[in-house]
């Protein structure tokens, strides 16, 4: 890191963020426009400021940070959380929180932050709502079910539940039809390009094209993949321990979750991918194996054609993913 003449760990909260400097020196600003203004008089040109992606209370000032010219970086909670642990620290302040940001920006290559645009910021809220929506309705569905199981359930219960199913519902189609308009907006040829892939349907590719930035966020389809989670990893130590392998689950749930789903089409319409089903069972191997391999070569034939710019090709797609 030294290429930046300083480096400043931020710890956010709702109200105030504390700030630490490589020298130790701490400070304290409101989590608003004034307060920002404020951390910005202190910041020289050619420094770089680290954050985690706590929730929502980051974006602004990392939003504003980039907007004056600053190099922001917003690096993934766990890692820091990681790093603390290994130093064995029994102090947990906010304060504490900035100077450890600030200490493994020090130690570790971090990603440098691109502000979002109009489009992108409001697809990534539309999918947050939609998440949530959707977790609504399993409660309902989960509670319907329950009230039908005592047998007797109340109409005026059993009427109220239904309702809000139903509205919550056409929100979910409303917000999702939306958020397929925002993204023909900006990447319509992109997302013809996926949906052409077999088995890979307009909901998975959506969300690629909105996590990944148009899949300007990652450079090799290996990123992409460890990014969803479904990359494998291995148990073993010494003659003992022979741990089976799992996905590492450290990725983005939901995209994860539509690209198994994925999977199960892509076994009867992808050449490519039936031929890795068939192959992984043919050896005695588990289906869910088989599909989670499925889902991972999904992923690499996807980077492939956003990178190519050019729609499925069995010939052409197999030797690139």
């Amino acid at each position: 890191m030294d290429k930046y003449t300083e480096i400043y760990g931020v710890d956010i909260s709702k109200d105030v963020f504390d700030v630490m400097d490589t020298g130790g020196v701490h400070s304290q600003f409101s989590n608003n426009k004034k307060g920002f203004k404020e951390f910005a008089k202190t910041l020289s040109k050619g420094s770089l400021i680290v954050m985690e992606a706590t929730g929502y209370y980051y974006y602004c000032l990392a939003q504003y940070l980039y907007s004056k010219g600053y190099s922001v970086s917003v690096v993934n909670p766990l890692s820091v959380k990681r790093f603390i642990q290994m130093k064995l620290s029994k102090v947990k302040t906010d304060k504490s929180d900035a100077r450890s940001i600030c200490e493994y920006a020090c130690m570790n290559s971090v990603a440098l932050y691109t502000a979002k645009d109009k489009n992108h910021s409001a697809c990534l809220q539309l999918i947050s709502l939609i998440d949530i929506y959707l977790k609504q309705s399993t409660q309902l569905k989960n509670k319907l079910h329950g009230e039908h199981t005592l047998g007797l359930p109340s109409k005026s219960v059993y009427h109220s539940l239904n309702r809000s199913l139903k509205s919550l519902q056409r929100e979910i189609k409303l917000l999702e039809e939306r958020l397929i308009e925002l993204v023909k907006e900006d990447q319509y040829s992109q997302l013809i390009d996926l949906k052409s892939i077999p088995g890979l349907g307009t909901k998975t590719a959506v969300l690629l094209i909105v996590l990944t930035n148009g899949f300007t966020k990652f450079e090799s389809a290996k990123q992409l993949c460890c990014y969803a989670g479904i990359t494998p990893t291995i148990r073993q130590s010494g003659s003992s321990i022979r741990g089976r392998s799992r996905i590492s689950k450290m990725g983005n749930r939901k995209l994860r979750n539509l690209l198994f789903l994925c999977a199960f089409s892509a076994c009867k319409h992808n050449k490519a991918c039936r031929e890795i089903y068939e192959r992984i069972v043919a050896k005695g191997k588990s289906k869910k194996l088989a599909l989670i391999a499925v889902a991972n070569k999904l992923l690499k034939q996807a980077f492939a054609i956003a990178k190519s710019g050019m729609p499925y090709d069995e010939n052409f797609v197999s030797k690139l993913s």
